[in-house]
């Protein structure tokens, strides 16, 4: 877990940086400097295009994870990353085409509940193309087992471009229309700066030779476009049918909580960078005990950092919606919903790097597939009664599903659980915390209030995690930065 831990760690650190400046961005920026309507727009654009990435990317950025470790000239390395760069525009240069043709029929259905929308669609398919080609080129230089920089830029760098084009709106020098076009364009910049990465550790001669298993690549491209887009479905879905259900302005309430629970997902997408491979190079090389210790660690890593933040989160949550716009309230259950999907996630470990690596990778586009329709019913029932509350009941109880069903799996394929008796005791330590802070707060400024709390759970919670040795990882991680 070496390199694991010291790459989770700056990458969990780069992630951390991002998601404050986030924070500072969708909790005060955009809530203070966009109107409400314009908020909601860009969460609009940005969810859609995430859930068109995968389309956009062909499933290059996991097959290049996937079978990268099986090629060993440089022949071989060459024409394989040359076919993952070109496979993408199979699918992106027909649907430019098409959306040339079809542009007002496309933008009248989407702009049907909220016409500001229609002006806008062509952000969309730019977006997704650059969102696609950079986890394109990140997960080159992640097979290079280098994924320090590239969480970098998709963690800090575009939300550090946001910051800068929300003050120049407040200071007058963009309007809301052109903050929008700018925003594009940090983007476009944003993959720029990772090709030339990518392309700096391994620029492959382009050729387009023959390679080894194309059909099995191809057909393991294909598969992931769906299994991947199923899982943008379900966390981009919600966003979506709010928008084109609800009025806009309801996208923007619903985006500040799930930003807010999705904090919790940091160590878990930061893990994530570096597993991925490991598990990859793993189950190529048929090492299964390592492939089981990866997993429980991952785990229950996962599990203690996350549980830490899933705690800040729930016992400061009501203190935090006091100093942001009132109407902004009305997202509380969201949180608290989103929160226990997230940390769900979490306990997975390297669950996803197994199944997407793995030679199972089709069962799991059946699961995904029934699990996207099962979003969607439940969005489409619950929306109208609850609202955003109903969106995000429908998202729990999707994730609940999904996620239960792909432990069952491994344990029946590989016959290995991500639980341990660390586990046990990391639960129960996060129950008797929460039981014990939920129910009362000082009675000071919500901020002084969010301050003395965090400081006294980390210290209780730290405590007890080294008296109960939950972790040895973590302990010997946390006893190291002590001394």
């Amino acid at each position: 877990m070496g390199i694991v831990i010291n790459q989770s760690f700056k990458n969990m650190l780069s992630t951390y940086i991002g998601f404050g400046i986030g924070a500072i961005n969708v909790l005060f920026l955009y809530t203070n400097f966009l109107t409400d309507e314009y908020y909601g727009l860009v969460s609009f654009v940005l969810s859609t295009a995430n859930i068109l990435m995968p389309l956009m990317a062909f499933g290059v950025h996991n097959t290049v994870i996937k079978f990268y470790s099986t090629y060993k000239t440089k022949q071989s390395i060459s024409s394989f990353l040359t076919l993952m760069l070109l496979l993408p525009l199979v699918f992106i240069i027909p649907l430019g085409l098409t959306s040339c043709l079809f542009y007002d029929t496309i933008a009248g259905f989407l702009a049907r509940e909220n016409t500001i929308v229609y002006d806008y669609v062509w952000h969309i398919y730019i977006a997704a193309v650059t969102m696609a080609y950079f986890e394109i080129f990140y997960a080159w230089t992640k097979t290079q087992l280098k994924s320090v920089f590239g969480n970098f830029m998709k963690e800090v760098f575009h939300r550090v471009g946001v910051m800068l084009l929300l003050f120049a709106v407040f200071l007058d020098w963009l309007s809301a229309d052109q903050f929008i076009y700018a925003l594009i364009g940090v983007y476009i910049l944003r993959v720029l700066v990772m090709m030339i990465y990518a392309l700096s550790f391994r620029a492959p001669r382009l050729s387009i030779k023959r390679i080894d298993n194309l059909k099995e690549i191809v057909t393991y491209a294909l598969l992931i476009i769906v299994a991947a887009s199923v899982a943008t479905v379900v966390l981009d879905i919600d966003k979506f049918m709010i928008g084109e259900m609800l009025q806009i302005e309801e996208v923007a309430y619903y985006s500040v909580a799930v930003f807010i629970a999705t904090v919790i997902a940091v160590p878990q997408r930061a893990m994530h960078q570096i597993i991925s491979p490991l598990t990859a190079q793993y189950l190529n090389d048929n090492s299964d005990k390592a492939l089981k210790d990866l997993y429980q660690k991952s785990s229950l890593n996962l599990m203690i950092i996350g549980g830490f933040i899933f705690l800040l989160i729930l016992l400061n949550i009501k203190q935090l919606y006091l100093i942001i716009p009132e109407e902004f309230s009305k997202g509380l259950f969201v949180v608290f919903l989103i929160s226990i999907a997230k940390f769900y996630d979490n306990i997975l470990g390297s669950n996803n790097a197994i199944l997407f690596n793995s030679n199972y990778y089709k069962m799991i586009l059946v699961f995904g597939v029934l699990l996207a329709i099962l979003a969607v019913v439940l969005n489409f029932i619950f929306i109208p009664i609850y609202g955003i509350e109903g969106s995000a009941i429908a998202t729990f109880l999707a994730v609940l599903i999904y996620n239960s069903i792909k432990i069952w799996f491994v344990n029946r394929k590989f016959n290995i659980l991500p639980f341990t008796m660390g586990s046990l005791k990391t639960a129960l330590l996060i129950v008797a915390c929460f039981l014990i802070f939920y129910f009362w707060d000082f009675g000071f400024h919500p901020i002084v209030n969010m301050i003395l709390k965090s400081i006294l759970l980390l210290l209780i919670y730290g405590t007890l995690l080294l008296k109960l040795n939950c972790s040895e990882d973590i302990s010997n991680l946390i006893k190291r930065y002590m001394k």
